[in-house]
């Protein structure tokens, strides 16, 4: 009788593709009915803001019938679960809706808007990503003093973007004078050519998705660390480095991209509060400003698409954990 570890090489294979195949396939539908799911939810949610855009967009002293017009122009006369499936069906087909307030197609608005924003994602993920890990290897080997790098996790993560984006306008905008304490962009100015601008936004959403990232991680390090070949090969002398870049990092790919795509979308999310309080030009303030006007289209679309990152990519982390589940079926 053959178990796991002693069966022929050549009789596994076919198997274990054949379960990540299905593992990938499940995921993939599991990501396709949240994504239905979130839709809806972000639809009701629009839906439940007081007033609309008819009211916002009536001129002073326009009477009840003016703004009935105005409704019915705008199409907000029909039904919410019609207009929900004409959400839906224009998404299907990469149609995201036109502004009600400017009447520009959304997907021109954000794609305008959008490189300014994955520029603040994209530092911030450069920084958090590595930092998390980083941190999560600390307290995850730790094996004195757990509460305490536990305690620090919690608290770096629990520290309001707000609060940390004061906090560093102060040091380095206010005393150091480093960097300007706004991120007014010029118009139309790639940001990549104003590293400066950036600078702050960036390390205010990448601070405390570190230590969030971090929390997440830890306790995989711990239960990787914890493996009988990991033990074995600390028995055998092996050099730590060794032991972390061949025994404990390929363990921990699967879990280090599903949180990094969760907090790629959390910072998505979280560029609205650092866009707007850093005057940065991104998707974020843009979020910010159609949800005062109840630029629905606009709203709807950008939460989606926040949504759809993080479903990407939880989505790529469970393709990253089928394939590499033979590997760890072989090391254990």
């Amino acid at each position: 009788m053959f178990g796991p570890e002693t069966a022929p090489a050549t009789a596994l294979p076919h198997p274990r593709r054949a379960a990540a195949g299905d593992s990938f396939l499940f995921a993939l539908a599991r990501a396709v009915l949240l994504l239905a799911l979130v839709s809806a939810a972000v639809f009701t949610a629009t839906e439940l803001l007081p007033g609309d855009a008819a009211d916002l967009r009536a001129s002073a002293g326009a009477d009840e019938e003016q703004i009935r017009h105005l409704r019915q122009e705008l199409g907000l006369d029909t039904e919410p679960w019609r207009r929900y499936l004409d959400w839906v069906s224009a998404l299907l087909t990469g149609d995201l809706g036109t502004s009600l307030v400017n009447g520009r197609p959304v997907a021109d608005t954000l794609a305008q808007r959008l490189p300014a924003t994955l520029a603040l994602v994209a530092g911030a993920l450069a920084f958090a990503a590595p930092a998390s890990l980083a941190l999560a290897w600390w307290a995850g080997t730790t094996r004195r003093g757990r509460r305490i790098s536990t305690a620090v996790l919690t608290g770096g993560a629990a520290v309001p973007m707000a609060v940390t984006a004061a906090a560093l306008a102060a040091l380095f905008s206010g005393a150091l004078g480093l960097v300007p304490p706004v991120s007014l962009l010029p118009p139309g100015a790639s940001p990549w050519h104003h590293p400066d601008l950036l600078f702050l936004p960036v390390l205010s959403m990448a601070l405390p998705t570190a230590f969030f990232g971090a929390s997440l991680l830890a306790g995989a390090v711990a239960d990787t660390v914890r493996l009988p070949h990991v033990a074995d090969a600390r028995r055998r002398g092996v050099p730590s480095w060794q032991i972390a870049l061949v025994d404990v990092l390929p363990f921990l790919l699967a879990p280090f991209v599903r949180v990094t795509a969760v907090v790629a979308g959390g910072l998505i999310a979280a560029a609205a509060v650092v866009e707007t309080l850093f005057g940065y030009p991104g998707v974020g303030s843009l979020l910010v400003s159609a949800i005062s006007s109840r630029d629905l289209p606009v709203v709807q679309a950008t939460a989606v698409l926040a949504a759809a990152v993080v479903l990407a990519g939880l989505l790529l982390g469970d393709l990253v954990a089928a394939l590499t589940e033979p590997a760890r079926g072989r090391t254990a």
